[in-house]
């Protein structure tokens, strides 16, 4: 791919705030976000924005009385489209951002602060009760309804867990605390699995085929210089995803067909770049996974500091909402990406 042809990162907005920013979300089928975080005098903070004529209009700001460290709109319809929360006391709220002076729903999930929050079975994905899951310093997960769920932790390891016959299906050790997880899709059988870490590594796990010992196929991949906080994929094609690191950069990837002996890639007849086979069988004649590979399309730095999130819209390809630890926020234009 020459240069011409590749995507370009483009920072089309950019501003900043006075308050440690956490997370930020898309709100669905609109031109808003929502940031998160906390101010200098210990008081979480909410703040609703519009994308108007190339800069931010403030819609509204919310503040609450502990710091708020990360969000999802995923559990929830596109007709309702409340926002979840966790934050610093360990609790997990439910706003409707058109009237967020209570909540409309709370739970006390944690004894220490909320890491991480997800949501699964809104946004009109058609599959599974609307569902919350939350990860901690406590170790514990608060969730509503049975679900396969994959957690890290800073010693390194992946676990994913059954719900649904409270078992532990699988587990893995990348050597390096645990950073960021996310799966392709949520509306699907489980595809692909990204694992970030704090050495600058991530690790794609092909999550089609478990072998009993081995466990699932894999590629690895030295992305960043620092730690990689964030891993997010493009909601319109689930083999591109950006990682940001921790300093300040943002690395586009594609994930590829890996060449098979004695397979020849042809596009036209598969119609994928995922392998033509997505499992084989050891010499035991038990079937494996097989991996992929990583290619690097485009990387840019933004800032001195680490990005602490990242989100793309789920409405318009290429846009990007990003926070970093400069307290800025920044709106992202990756171009050229429906050629890919």
């Amino acid at each position: 791919m020459s240069a011409f042809e590749k995507p370009q990162i483009i920072a089309h907005i950019q501003k900043g705030f006075n308050y440690t920013v956490f997370d930020c979300k898309w709100v669905p089928c609109s031109a808003k976000f929502v940031t998160m975080g906390n101010f200098a005098r210990g008081t979480g903070v909410i703040q609703l924005y519009e994308i108007q004529h190339g800069d931010l209009k403030l819609l509204r700001e919310i503040e609450k009385a502990k710091p708020i460290k990360c969000g999802t709109f995923g559990a929830t319809s596109l007709q309702q489209r409340y926002l979840a929360t966790g934050d610093f006391g360990g609790n997990v709220h439910i706003w409707n951002l058109e009237a967020p002076e209570m909540p409309v729903y709370s739970v006390k999930g944690h004894k220490e602060i909320i890491n991480a929050i997800d949501g699964v079975g809104g946004l009109g994905i058609g599959e599974g009760a609307p569902e919350i899951v939350t990860g901690s310093r406590d170790g514990n997960a608060y969730n509503q309804e049975e679900r396969v769920v994959c957690a890290g932790y800073d010693n390194g390891d992946i676990k994913l867990f059954d719900l649904r016959n409270m078992a532990l299906r699988w587990e893995t050790n990348i050597k390096n605390g645990v950073c960021s997880l996310e799966f392709d899709r949520k509306d699907i059988s489980m595809n692909k699995l990204v694992a970030t870490s704090l050495e600058g590594k991530f690790h794609v796990f092909d999550m089609r085929t478990q072998h009993p010992t081995k466990g699932f196929a894999s590629v690895s991949e030295k992305a960043h210089k620092s730690t990689v906080w964030q891993v997010r994929h493009l909601p319109q094609n689930r083999e591109l995803f950006l990682t940001a690191g921790g300093a300040g950069g943002l690395h586009l990837w594609k994930y590829s067909l890996e060449k098979l002996e004695g397979v020849l890639k042809n596009r036209a007849t598969i119609g994928s770049e995922y392998p033509i086979q997505r499992s084989k069988k050891d010499s035991e004649g038990i079937e494996m996974g097989v991996a992929g590979s990583v290619s690097l399309l485009q990387n840019v730095t933004l800032s001195t500091q680490p990005i602490s999130s990242l989100d793309w819209s789920p409405d318009k390809r290429g846009l990007c909402v990003c926070s970093s630890f400069d307290q800025t926020v920044r709106v992202l234009i990756v171009t050229k990406l429906h050629k890919i």
